[in-house]
């Protein structure tokens, strides 16, 4: 499905970065299309990248897949608008947080398959998470095809439907949590008489190293923490005061915070 047209409809920060992953990986250009809202991005991502820019109908005649990167208060106003131009050998990905394949079904043509994708910023680095989920009408191939697009900016997971809020609120929005501690930490550092700036050159590398282990060692992370927790020593006393701050628990918290977020979008309401 590769030779097929694709078209991506909101080409902000993450359909940029699917845009240029897909060329790295072996998209023609005359292959793709995208959508703006602004005739000035338009000339720029055509000058950037040798796509063609046409309007969301146009898309919608022209591209077999069409990946909806809008923000959740545009779906229904763009569906609309793609809906008389589409048939049933179409595939639909939407990359929305919060919507769901059967919000995308009953508005469209009936047997167009849709495919849910929740991906997270790294994309704009290719070292992304993108969770798939199928709709009713999307088979293996419609899923192995979001594979190999969202697969050339990262990792790919297949998931129940019923887990993407889940995973919303995991990997979704997982980037922002770790950008979070580091911040925190940085300012820690500073507390304990660092520079800013080495504190956080030895925070990001402690974050790149330990990442890679968790990826690359096969161990458990309670198994890795150990092995850096030494009995009397400086790492137990610190994990006993996050501990006592309850830090476990605000993360679980905060996790359960976002899925509810994410299912609120999936009803609607947006503010």
């Amino acid at each position: 499905m590769s030779s097929q047209k694709v078209a991506v409809l909101g080409t902000g920060k993450i359909g940029e970065a699917l845009l240029s992953g897909v060329i790295r990986s072996g998209w023609a250009p005359a292959d793709l299309l995208v959508t703006t809202r602004r005739q000035e991005r338009a000339d720029e991502l055509r000058t950037r990248y040798g796509v063609e820019a046409v309007s969301n109908p146009e898309a919608a005649k022209q591209a077999d897949t069409l990946i909806l990167a809008c923000k959740p208060q545009d779906m229904a106003r763009l569906l609309d608008e793609l809906a008389p131009h589409l048939t049933p050998d179409r595939l639909i990905i939407s990359a929305a947080a919060g919507i769901t394949t059967a919000f995308i079904e009953e508005r469209l043509p009936d047997g167009v398959a849709v495919i849910r994708v929740m991906p997270n910023t790294p994309v704009l680095v290719d070292e992304g998470m993108s969770v798939i989920s199928a709709g009713s009408h999307a088979n293996a191939t419609h899923l192995a095809h979001a594979e190999q697009i969202f697969g050339a900016v990262g990792q790919t997971l297949r998931v129940p439907e019923t887990q993407q809020d889940a995973c919303t609120a995991l990997s979704g929005s997982g980037p922002a949590y770790f950008y979070y501690l580091v911040e925190a930490m940085t300012d820690a550092g500073i507390l304990l008489g660092l520079p800013r700036d080495k504190a956080h050159d030895l925070i990001v590398q402690s974050a790149i190293g330990a990442a890679t282990m968790l990826r690359d060692s096969g161990e458990h992370p309670v198994k890795l923490r150990e092995n850096v927790t030494s009995p009397a020593g400086t790492t137990i006393n610190a994990i006993r005061e996050l501990e006592n701050h309850g830090v476990r628990a605000a993360l679980i918290a905060a996790l359960e915070a976002a899925r509810d977020r994410s299912r609120e979008l999936a009803t609607g309401n947006n503010n």
